[in-house]
C-alpha cells in the first residue's frame, strides 16, 4: 500500500482534531514536563545564588578573640621575668635561662597555632583580623624567684584549665605547656 506524504497509508485522511464548539481551551499556564524541568533548574540556580550572596554578605559580628592569646601573653611575660630575674639570682641563672628559653618556645608555639586557626588566603596573605604577637616589657625591678614561681604556677593552672575545655591538637599543646610550667615551678625553682 503506498503511503502519503504524512507517513500514513494511502486512503487515510489526516484529520485535525479540534475542540468541540463551546469548550474552553486549556489554560495558558499549563506546564508540560519540559517547562517543569526548566522551572526546577531555575529554582535550583536561584537557591545557589542566594546562598552565594549570603556567604559574601558582610559579617558584622567581630570574631571572638582566640583563648590562646592570653596564654601567649603569659608565656612572653614569664620569659621576660625569668630573664630579668637572672640579675637578682645569679646562682639560679642556668635554671632561669632554661625557663626563659622554654617559655619563649611556648609563646611561639601558641602564636603558630593562633595564626593557623585564623588561616591563610590562597595568595599566602593572612586575614586582616590577625592579632599581632605580644611584646611584654621586662618588669622593673626584676622579680624575685618566689614571684616568678607563683607566676609559673598560675600559668600552669591556666593552661590546664583551658586544655580541659579544648580538644585535639590544642588540648595536647596546652597539656604539654602546663606540664612544663609545673616542672619549672616545682623542680627548677625549688
Amino acid at each position: 500500500m503506498p503511503s502519503s506524504q504524512s507517513g500514513l497509508p494511502a486512503g487515510v485522511v489526516d484529520v485535525m482534531i479540534q475542540d468541540p464548539p463551546g469548550s474552553t481551551p486549556p489554560p495558558a499556564s499549563a506546564v508540560n514536563r519540559r517547562s517543569a524541568l526548566r522551572l526546577a533548574g531555575g529554582g535550583a540556580l536561584a537557591v545557589a545564588a542566594v546562598g552565594a550572596l549570603a556567604a559574601c554578605a558582610k559579617d558584622d559580628k567581630p570574631a571572638a578573640p582566640d583563648p590562646l592569646i592570653a596564654l601567649e601573653t603569659s608565656a612572653r611575660t614569664d620569659a621576660a621575668a625569668a630573664t630579668a630575674a637572672i640579675a637578682t639570682s645569679p646562682d639560679k641563672s642556668g635554671a632561669l635561662q632554661t625557663i626563659a628559653t622554654q617559655r619563649t618556645a611556648h609563646a611561639d608555639a601558641l602564636r603558630t597555632e593562633i595564626d593557623r586557626a585564623i588561616g591563610v588566603y590562597g595568595d599566602g596573605t593572612t586575614p586582616s583580623r590577625r592579632t599581632p604577637p605580644v611584646t611584654p616589657t621586662a618588669p622593673v625591678p626584676p622579680p624575685p624567684v618566689a614571684t616568678l614561681r607563683t607566676q609559673l604556677q598560675q600559668s600552669q593552672r591556666s593552661a590546664a584549665d583551658l586544655s580541659a575545655q579544648l580538644s585535639g591538637y590544642r588540648a595536647g599543646l596546652l597539656s604539654s605547656i602546663s606540664a612544663s610550667c609545673a616542672t619549672h615551678a616545682g623542680v627548677l625553682l625549688a
